[in-house]
This record gives structure tokens, C-alpha cells and sequence, in this order.
């Protein structure tokens, strides 16, 4: 007899047991979820990631923590066991690294704080960690790093040194550190393009007036400059790279259709000279460009999982060797200058990520190592792919996680919105959702409209939607779960950060009777005290946000019907609020005030202020700290399971 009919059998028998008989039946499903996985497992440092070839395929570079517990670039050479680290970060970690193209250094970007103001650094691989600072400009933000195989002593670096709102592109001589203007933004370029010749060629900018997006092209470096395509506000598109004749360019588009299709675009014209590759069900993934002949080779779709086409016949039977040597899905991270040799990374849902080189003369790959090694001594969980449809017919391609050990009947549930909102989440192993599960729970991650990847039409359906249809879909999700039996409807949270945390904010307030309670980190409560606070290099990006979130700094009206600040007096579910003190994206305002109109309402909320982090918990001893107050919190609130928490050592918490 299963456990749910035996209890419908005791509860029309002798209904005075009920509590009794409910709570032995939650104790033996608690019993049948596998052993308590640490926190620190599932949510610490990786062992080792990103892992990235040299350029002469001798040696391998990845990020370890050094013996402080702290990410820092590491270097071994293939088939010997003579790691080394080569940085020496102390504090925050090191996150975005790359092999310069002379095969000497290495550079890094790296913030203060979490104020995301990244400086790029080089390191001497043949003396002493000590890092050379190439950016030293206090207040300003190195970004759109390029390297080029035929250029190995230069890095072209976007810097807002002489207007914060706009990135320049200068040129770096890696071994002096000389730096000289190379091409001066005009006040509306978001992003800069090179040609096979490593010359800035192409921009992308964005019109102010209409939120529609230009890529325009040069001839030369002392070319002038001309418009080449334009994408109305309504449409999606961007380069790729340059042909290796650097006469034509790799596009991505969705004029003419209502996905993004990759084609190729005359460099003179801007006529489409041939459709590359495209699916119907989604926008075009990720490409798969050789780095010596910028030869566009491949390109990935991932609906619901990562598929990869091979446009090159010289790579089909690569790719297909890949995927048959190991499950799950992978990605090429980087490869020799002979291409001989790759580094690959496969992504599982129920394990760590493993690490490769894939000689591809032998076609074989010689294992290098596994992410998160102490979780293969455990039994995760399963991540399904799921079509839930919303209220108006729109289908929303979704992940759902189910506790390994027990029956999927009547399970407390989180929900969990992606951030962005303008992204989406990926099959894969996720360290949350684990953690997650691990406790009891099962848990949603729905693309809900506005998600990026799955076409125009999903993407504008959630335009001015915040707070709207947009968290009608959260609602319909949770209702899918219900109604498949899978979620208990008094047993239902929601949690997430950023636009996830805005979320979490809004179904609190606007669907008080959904939810048992919400974790909410770095999200917004307030859009026009958002935007007001917005970091200054935002600016080309102004009135896309305007069209897509509504002028709410204009539009006072509007912004108190979608701001959940100014609908506290309907939140009953109990809160946890998480947030960075130096956060420039989400300002810590958003969260005081929430906090304080909750109190002033005398409503449950809980709040801790990270003291050196910004948008998310990058240190793991603020991370594994919140997570552990998340985790009693949830538990509380949810009845799932928790491992025992006291404040994390070296964690800069502050309890407000």
C-alpha cells in the first residue's frame, strides 16, 4: 500500500490522528531522501574550473582556491603534476581570466568589492605572481577585452576614462603596458568588432530615440564609418565575427523570421548573402569560430538542451566524437594554435563538471579533472526538461528538479525566476537547485516571457510586463506543479536574486494566498529608485530599458502598480532579504527600504547586508553564510531538511 493511500485510510477512519498520521508519513519520506549533502560541497569553491589550453598545447591554466580558500589562476603542464599558482588574489578571487596570444603572460580582470569597476591585470608566467595593473584608473571599468593570434604583444581593452557613460578602445602593449587611444566611442557604441587584421571594424550602437540597434562598419582604421543594418526595437540581431576575407561578416538575425538565424552579411551592402544555420524552436546558440582563420565552424541551439551543427564538414566528425565519449552536454572552451588539441568541458545535471583535452588526430580525450570532486560521492538529482503553458497560451520551456528517494506527490516546492530578466536558464548541474533538493524540495525554474533565446515574440510578450504577465507565468508555473500533484500548495516558496529577487518581491505582494514564504537577493523593490541609481555606463542602453520595463521614472502611476515597495500592506508570507552593500547594478536602497516599510507594517522579514560584496555573494564565506541562514529559513517556513548553521567564519555579515 503506498504511503498517500494509507493515510487517506487512517484520516477516514479516525480523523483525530490526522496530525499525528501527517506527521509520521513526512518523517518517513524525510528518512528516504538521500544523506545531507554540506553546504560547503554544493556551494563552496569549485576544486578546479576553467580549464584553458596554451597556445603552444603544453600546459593547462584553470582557476583552484589557494590555500586561503580563494580563486586564483593555477598552470600545470599536460601529463605532469607541476601545478603551480600563478596569481595571487587574496581576498575576492579571481573569476574572468585569459591566455595572452604571446604565450608569456596571462590577464585577469578583477573588481574591488563587488563595485564591478574591473581593472585587467597581467601576469609574468616565467617570474613571481605579482600582478602588472594595465588599467590603473581609479573609478573606471576595463571591459570588451580582444586578443588576436597574429597580434600576440597587444589587447585591445573598452575603458570609460574619458566619459563614464561610454567605453573607448585602447591599445595595450602587453610587455611595456603602453596604452593608446585606438578608436574613440561617438556617445552611443555598446560593443566594438575586429577584422581578421585585429582592426576595429564594426560597432554596434544604439539610437536613443527608438531603442533601435546599428552595426555599423569601416573600411579601415581611418575609414569613416557607415550604417550597415539596422534592428527596429522589435528585432534581434549582432555580429559574430568577420569572414576571413574580412569582406563579409557572420550575423545574427531575426529580420525575416521570428528566431535569430545565423547568415552572412556583404560588408559593402549589408545584403545577405546566405543563411547559415537556424531552428525553428529557439535563436541561435553559441558559434564555434577558428581562432587562427576567424572560419565560423559551428553553432549551437539549445531548446531545452545544448545541440550542436556542424558547419564545417572538417569538425563533424569532432563534434560527433564528443558526444559520444561522454554524457552530458559540452562545450569547446579553447583550443592550440596547431589545433590539435582542445580543452572541453561536459555539463551534467546530476554531477560535477568534467574537465578534458581532446587530442584530435587520436580523436580521444585524456581526462584533466571534475569540478566539484566531493559530489560524486553523492546522489543528485535529476533535472527534466518541461513545457509549461502559460494563461494566453505561450509555452515556457522549464526545469524541474525533483528530490532524489521519495515519491514526486504533494512535495514542498520553490520556485526559482532567473535573473536578467533578459536571460534564461540552462539545463546543467546548479549548485542551488541541488542544495535545494538535497533538503526535500522540489524545484521550478521557469523561462517565463521576457526570457532571451526562444524567439521575438516570447521575448516583447513580456515588454512593460514586470510585475504582470510576467509574474502571471511565475503564477501558472506553480500552478502546473499543483495541479500535476507534484507541489503541496500550502508548501510553496519562492526565492531568487536580481530580477529573481524583484520576483520573489512581487509575488509576495501581488499573490500573498501562492506563497509560504521568499528569499529574496540583490532584487529591486522600488523600478524608479532602480533606474535612478543605474551605473552611469548604462546609458546606451537607456531607452531599451524604457521600452521594456515602461518609463517608471516617468510614469509615477505605472511605477507604483509594479513596484512591490508600494504594496507592502498586502505581503503576509515571511522574507529573507540578502544584499551586497557595494551593489552597482540593484543599489542597497532597494532592499532598506523594503525592509523598513515591512517593519514599519509590522510584517516578518529577515535582512543581512554582505559588507564586501555587490550584485551576488562571489566570496564563498558570504555565500555558504546566507545560504545557511536561507537554509533555516526554509525550513522553517517549508518543513524541509536542514543541516545545523552557525555564522560563517571570515563572512562579512551584517544583520540588520
Amino acid at each position: 500500500m503506498s504511503a498517500s493511500s494509507l493515510r487517506a485510510r487512517l484520516l477516514r477512519r479516525a480523523p483525530l490522528l490526522a496530525l499525528a498520521v501527517a506527521a509520521c508519513l513526512a518523517v518517513t519520506a524525510r528518512a528516504d531522501l538521500p544523506p545531507l549533502i554540506p553546504r560547503d560541497v554544493l556551494l563552496g569553491n569549485p576544486s578546479k574550473s576553467q580549464a584553458r589550453i596554451s597556445h603552444d598545447g603544453t600546459r593547462i591554466a584553470y582557476l583552484a582556491p589557494s590555500d586561503k580558500n580563494v580563486l586564483n589562476v593555477w598552470v600545470r603542464t599536460i601529463g605532469k603534476t607541476d601545478d603551480r599558482m600563478v596569481t595571487a588574489d587574496d581576498h575576492r578571487g579571481i573569476r574572468t581570466y585569459f591566455w595572452a596570444e604571446d604565450g608569456k603572460h596571462l590577464i585577469y580582470l578583477q573588481d574591488v568589492g563587488g563595485n564591478e569597476n574591473f581593472h585587467a591585470y597581467r601576469v609574468d608566467l616565467g617570474g613571481t605572481p605579482a600582478a602588472k595593473d594595465l588599467t590603473p584608473f581609479e573609478g573606471v571599468r576595463a571591459q570588451n577585452i580582444m586578443l588576436d593570434r597574429k597580434h600576440p604583444n597587444e589587447m585591445l581593452v573598452g575603458l570609460n576614462q574619458r566619459d563614464k557613460k561610454v567605453f573607448d578602445m585602447y591599445r595595450i602593449n602587453l610587455e611595456t603596458g603602453e596604452s593608446k587611444l585606438d578608436t574613440q566611442n561617438p556617445g552611443d557604441v555598446s560593443g566594438w568588432l575586429t577584422d581578421p587584421q585585429f582592426v576595429i571594424r564594426a560597432a554596434v550602437a544604439s539610437d536613443q530615440a527608438t531603442g533601435a540597434v546599428t552595426l555599423r562598419v569601416r573600411d579601415g582604421a581611418d575609414a569613416p564609418w557607415r550604417d550597415l543594418v539596422t534592428w527596429p526595437f522589435e528585432e534581434s540581431g549582432g555580429p559574430v565575427d568577420f569572414a576571413p576575407d574580412g569582406r563579409s561578416l557572420y550575423v545574427e538575425t531575426s529580420i525575416g523570421s521570428d528566431v535569430t538565424r545565423l547568415v552572412r552579411l556583404d560588408a559593402a551592402t549589408g545584403k545577405e548573402l546566405e543563411v547559415i544555420a537556424s531552428d525553428p524552436r529557439c535563436d541561435v546558440g553559441e558559434e564555434i569560430v577558428n581562432p587562427n582563420t576567424h572560419k565560423l565552424q559551428a553553432v549551437s541551439f539549445e531548446y531545452t538542451r545544448r545541440e550542436w551543427k556542424a558547419i564545417d564538414p572538417a569538425l563533424r566528425s569532432d563534434l560527433e566524437a564528443l558526444k559520444r565519449a561522454q554524457p552530458g552536454d559540452f562545450t569547446i572552451s579553447s583550443r592550440d594554435r596547431e589545433d590539435d588539441r582542445w580543452t572541453v568541458a561536459y555539463t551534467r545535471d546530476d554531477g560535477p563538471v568534467h574537465y578534458a583535452v581532446y587530442d584530435r588526430k587520436a580523436m580521444k580525450l585524456i581526462p584533466l579533472f571534475v569540478s566539484q570532486p566531493e559530489l560524486e560521492k553523492y546522489p543528485l538529482a535529476k533535472m527534466e526538461p518541461v513545457v509549461i503553458p502559460t494563461r494566453d497560451g505561450l509555452q515556457m520551456v522549464s526545469y524541474l528538479t525533483l528530490p532524489a528517494g521519495v515519491d514526486a506527490k504533494n512535495l514542498p516546492l520553490v520556485l526559482v525566476p532567473h535573473g536578467g530578466p533578459w536571460a534564461r536558464d540552462f539545463w546543467g548541474l546548479n549548485g542551488q537547485t541541488q542544495w535545494l533538493a538535497n533538503r526535500g524540495y522540489a524545484v521550478l525554474q521557469p523561462n517565463f516571457r521576457a526570457s532571451t533565446g526562444f524567439g521575438k515574440k516570447f521575448l516583447h510578450a513580456g515588454d512593460k510586463q514586470w510585475g504582470q504577465a510576467m509574474q502571471n507565468d511565475l503564477t501558472d508555473a506553480v500552478q502546473w506543479a499543483i495541479q500535476k500533484g507534484i507541489a503541496d500548495p500550502k508548501r510553496v516558496a519562492i526565492m531568487g536574486g536580481s530580477y529573481g529577487g524583484y520576483a520573489t518581491l512581487a509575488g509576495l505582494a501581488f499573490t500573498p494566498e501562492l506563497y509560504a514564504c521568499g528569499v529574496d537577493i540583490v532584487g529591486p523593490s522600488n523600478l524608479r529608485t532602480l533606474l535612478e541609481a543605474t551605473p552611469a555606463y548604462w546609458a546606451t542602453m537607456r531607452k531599451q530599458l524604457y521600452l521594456r520595463m515602461g518609463e517608471v521614472d516617468r510614469d509615477s502611476l505605472f511605477n507604483r502598480q509594479v513596484s512591490p515597495l508600494y504594496h507592502v500592506d498586502q505581503v503576509r508570507a515571511p522574507l529573507l532579504i540578502g544584499q551586497g552593500a557595494n551593489d552597482p547594478r540593484v543599489n542597497i536602497r532597494e532592499s532598506n527600504q523594503m525592509v523598513e516599510a515591512m517593519r514599519a507594517k509590522g510584517l516578518p522579514v529577515e535582512y543581512v547586508v554582505y559588507q564586501d560584496e555587490g550584485h551576488g555573494f562571489a566570496r564563498p564565506q558570504n555565500r555558504l553564510d546566507f545560504y545557511g541562514r536561507a537554509e533555516q529559513f526554509l525550513a522553517k517556513y517549508l518543513g524541509g531538511r536542514a543541516e545545523p548553521f552557525t555564522p560563517v567564519e571570515g563572512a562579512t555579515a551584517d544583520l540588520k
